[in-house]
């Protein structure tokens, strides 16, 4: 690694970040870049956390993205900034959702680029276009909260009454940020099948119903749509790995250490990091240190009680590669069309409430909600030439809390997987599992993450991919107003991972926000 040195047993330096994530090194880069002194440490052989591509199949010659797999929220502020050499591709195609309709297949298309063959694709599904129009307006109205919210991500909080003036929209505020989802949804579009496309925003690394009083659905929404001003949600060229790779190399060509293999044992309020470097014990004095780990990690490392409600991941992961696409059910959709937007299988609004209910029950449910898309169609360079013509699939199971997994997670994972084939194979011509690539053992490149599974490879506590609950973007408290949504109750001890005011998703923003909270 770029960086790393042996250190003394005891040694100083202006800010330790602990943990290598996406947010770490975006804190690491415009620390350094201002002239401190950055040591950053990293418990896995590499930096990244679940911001990484891998080569998950024995000989084949393909890089994944293997945890999170698209960027929206990561603000140009940041990638201008640092300079960093990152190429972000939107998809043409937003989203093809499949179902039957009186024993014939079809599909609701969602065109970026064809407003008149989406109007004609929900003509076709809903019987009208008034869902079109609804949908229209909707989405004006988060774009417009998207211009207005999006830049104040990477400023200090404002206070609720600040924020709601910024939105400048009362009906936008209520629906979105007062009322459960689900109200809106209801009033908004009459079909299911389109309230479902759009309440699946709500529910990525979610575990809620549509009308939670928590409006914890709300929340994830918010920030799925307001990305960069304009909600899209574009693929990496190169893969994850790739926004890494330009991240480690503004933060190292700017004078910061990354230790990777670094495991950190404790920490003290007065700045003391004790750590273990491969096998050796250390002792690390900074004047800051920058927390890029879940905050029941932080409270842990501290000797703290976690003041937090325990925190639950609720996905299910699947990673695969494809020797050629599977057909569709509906034969008159292109298969490269359906997939390299989001394909959408049994998520309508009904399905989604049937598989949160028996979830919550703790039972894998019986049709399992899920989305899947095509990176390799978007960007063909995470193909190597020994796997010329293959497809990466890219699956992210909806409604399975970490709970279902806890009892024999081995068990669950192989039963919430075969689930989750079936039910995708629901809309498809031919079984997945007829068009999946072998490795260099001969068995299927298919591999499957439970939210314990990221907790064990990654920290996350019970798989959480946001660390907590996401926060509303704004001071839930008068004292918070004005601050940076990083600080703790310690002065030398900020949060900059997903865990922070305004983190989660690869965003860099709790990087950003602890850097500039030190910094100025």
């Amino acid at each position: 690694m770029r960086g790393s040195r042996q250190v003394d047993a005891v040694d100083a330096v202006d800010a330790v970040v602990v943990g290598g994530g996406h947010n770490g090194l975006v804190a690491a880069a415009y620390l350094a870049r201002a002239g401190k002194s950055v040591r950053v440490l990293e418990r896995r052989p590499e930096v990244g956390g679940a911001a990484v591509s891998f080569r998950a199949f024995p000989g084949v010659d393909v890089r994944l993205s293997r945890y999170s797999y698209l960027v929206s929220l990561l603000p140009k502020q940041i990638i201008e900034g640092l300079a960093l050499p990152v190429t972000l591709r939107r998809r043409r195609i937003s989203s093809y959702t499949p179902l039957p309709r009186d024993g014939a297949a079809s599909g609701l298309l969602v065109d970026n680029g064809d407003v008149e063959r989406t109007r004609a694709s929900f003509a076709a599904v809903t019987g009208s276009t008034s869902d079109f129009d609804a949908w229209q307006r909707f989405y004006d109205m988060t774009a417009k909260l998207a211009q207005r919210v999006f830049p104040t991500m990477t400023q200090p909080l404002l206070s609720e009454a600040e924020m709601r003036a910024v939105v400048g929209d009362d009906r936008a505020w209520r629906m979105l940020f007062a009322d459960p989802l689900g109200e809106a949804l209801e009033a908004t579009f009459t079909d299911d099948t389109v309230r479902g496309v759009v309440l699946t925003d709500g529910l990525i690394g979610t575990f809620a119903d549509a009308h939670d009083p928590l409006l914890r659905q709300n929340r994830c929404l918010l920030y799925h749509v307001i990305g960069n001003g304009t909600g899209d949600w574009d693929v990496p060229v190169g893969g994850m790995g790739a926004v890494i790779a330009a991240l480690a190399t503004a933060a190292t060509d700017a004078g910061a250490e990354l230790l990777t293999e670094t495991e950190v044992i404790s920490l003290d309020p007065d700045g003391e990091v004790r750590y273990r470097h491969r096998d050796a014990e250390e002792v690390l004095h900074a004047g800051h240190v920058l927390a890029n780990v879940a905050p029941s990690t932080l409270a842990r490392l501290l000797g703290e009680p976690d003041g937090d409600d325990a925190p639950e991941g609720a996905q299910l992961k699947v990673n695969m590669v494809l020797r050629r696409l599977p057909r569709i059910a509906d034969a008159s959709v292109d298969p490269r069309e359906a997939f390299s937007g989001t394909l959408h299988v049994n998520e309508d609004y009904q399905q989604l409430a049937t598989a949160y209910a028996e979830a919550d029950a703790g039972k894998i449910p019986a049709v399992p909600p899920c989305e899947v898309y095509c990176h390799s169609l978007t960007d063909e360079s995470i193909i190597g030439p020994g796997a010329a013509g293959s497809h990466t699939l890219t699956l992210f199971g909806l409604h399975m809390p970490a709970r279902l997994f806890e009892v024999d997670n081995d068990a669950a994972r192989s039963a919430a997987l075969k689930a989750t084939l079936v039910s995708l194979n629901q809309v498809l011509a031919e079984p997945i599992e007829d068009c999946l690539a072998t490795d260099a053992e001969g068995k299927p490149c298919i591999e499957a993450k439970t939210p314990l599974d990221l907790q064990g490879e990654l920290g996350l506590p019970a798989g959480h991919i946001f660390h907590r609950d996401l926060s509303w973007p704004y001071a839930t408290d008068l004292a918070q107003a004005g601050s940076w949504g990083v600080e703790t109750a310690h002065e030398r001890i900020l949060l900059c991972g997903a865990g922070a005011v305004r983190g989660g998703g690869v965003s860099g923003v709790g990087g950003h926000n602890a850097a500039m909270a030190l910094l100025r």
